[in-house]
C-alpha cells in the first residue's frame, strides 16, 4: 500500500510542476478575468441605474452570452474554470510542501475552497453554455431550508464571519501587496509592472470589501431569523446602492472589480504559481 500511495504522490507532484498546468492555469486566469470585467460591467449599469443583469458569476455569463461570439466565449469560460478546479485541488492535496504542518494544512484548505468558487463558476457556465442556466435568484431557499436545520442558525451565521474573514483577508493581501507572489519577478518591472501592482490592490480591496458585505448579510440574516435577507454578490451590491452616496460607492467597486480582472490578466501573463 506504501508503494502505490508513494507513487500516487510522485505522479501528483510531476503533474503539479509539468508544464501542461502552467498553460492550464494561464487559461483559466484568463477564463476568470473575463468573468470578473463582466460582473464590473453589469456593476456599472446597476450605478447608473441601467441594470440589466444580475450582478454575479451567473449573470455575467449570461451578458456574455449575448455578446458576438458569446455562446463560444461561455464554453471558454466553463473549460478555463475546470482546468482552475483541477490546479486547485493537486494543491489541496498535494501543495505547499515548503510550509510546517500546521500552516501546510490552513493552505491547502483554502486551495480546496478556491476550487469550490471555481468550481461553482465552472458549473454556472456550463449551465448558460448549454442553456439549462436561469439568470432568476435561486440562493435564498437553500438559505432557508438550512436554517431550518438543527442548529441551522449557527450554521449561516459562521458562514457568515468567514465570509467577511475572507473579504478582510483580501483586504489585507491588497495592503500588503501579499498578491505580488502570484506575479513573476518580471511582471513586477517596469511601468506596466506598476500598473498590474494597482490592478492588484484596486482588485483585491475591491473583491474584499464585496465579500464583507455578503458575509454581513449572512450574520443578519442568522441573527434576525429571515432567510430571505442572505445573498450574493448581486444582492451585496443593491444594498451598498441603497446607502448615502450608493450609485457613487457602486461605481468605485465597480471599477475595482474590473481591476481585478485585468490583474488575472496580468497574472496569466506573468503567472508564478
Amino acid at each position: 500500500m506504501g508503494g502505490i500511495a508513494d507513487q500516487a504522490e510522485r505522479a501528483g507532484r510531476q503533474a503539479e510542476n509539468s508544464d501542461w498546468l502552467d498553460h492550464a492555469v494561464r487559461i483559466g486566469m484568463v477564463a476568470y478575468g473575463i468573468v470578473n470585467l463582466m460582473i464590473a460591467w453589469i456593476a456599472a449599469e446597476l450605478a447608473l441605474g441601467n441594470s440589466s443583469g444580475k450582478a454575479s458569476s451567473q449573470g455575467a455569463l449570461h451578458k456574455l452570452a449575448q455578446q458576438p461570439f458569446g455562446g463560444v466565449l461561455v464554453w471558454l469560460v466553463a473549460v478555463g474554470m475546470v482546468l482552475l478546479v483541477i490546479w486547485r485541488l493537486l494543491e489541496a492535496a498535494l501543495g505547499h510542501r515548503d510550509e510546517e504542518g500546521g500552516k501546510r494544512m490552513r493552505k491547502r484548505a483554502v486551495s480546496a475552497g478556491k476550487a469550490a468558487i471555481y468550481g461553482a463558476v465552472g458549473v454556472s457556465a456550463f449551465k448558460v453554455a448549454t442553456g439549462s442556466g436561469s439568470s432568476g435568484k435561486g440562493g435564498q431557499s437553500t438559505t432557508s431550508k438550512i436554517m431550518d436545520w438543527p442548529g441551522g442558525t449557527w450554521i449561516i451565521g459562521l458562514v457568515g464571519v468567514a465570509i467577511v474573514a475572507y473579504g478582510l483577508n483580501n483586504i489585507r493581501r491588497a495592503w500588503t501587496e501579499k498578491f505580488r507572489e502570484h506575479l513573476s519577478a518580471e511582471g513586477q518591472g517596469g511601468d506596466a509592472g506598476k500598473a498590474y501592482i494597482w490592478f492588484g490592490k484596486v482588485g483585491y480591496m475591491a473583491k474584499g470589501a464585496a465579500f464583507i458585505v455578503i458575509g454581513g448579510l449572512f450574520v443578519y440574516a442568522a441573527t434576525s431569523h429571515k432567510p430571505k435577507k442572505a445573498g450574493g454578490l448581486d444582492d451585496a451590491l443593491h444594498k451598498v446602492l441603497q446607502q448615502p452616496y450608493g450609485p457613487v460607492l457602486l461605481m468605485v467597486i465597480a471599477a475595482g472589480i474590473a481591476c481585478y480582472g485585468l490583474f488575472c490578466f496580468a497574472r496569466a501573463r506573468h503567472l508564478s504559481r
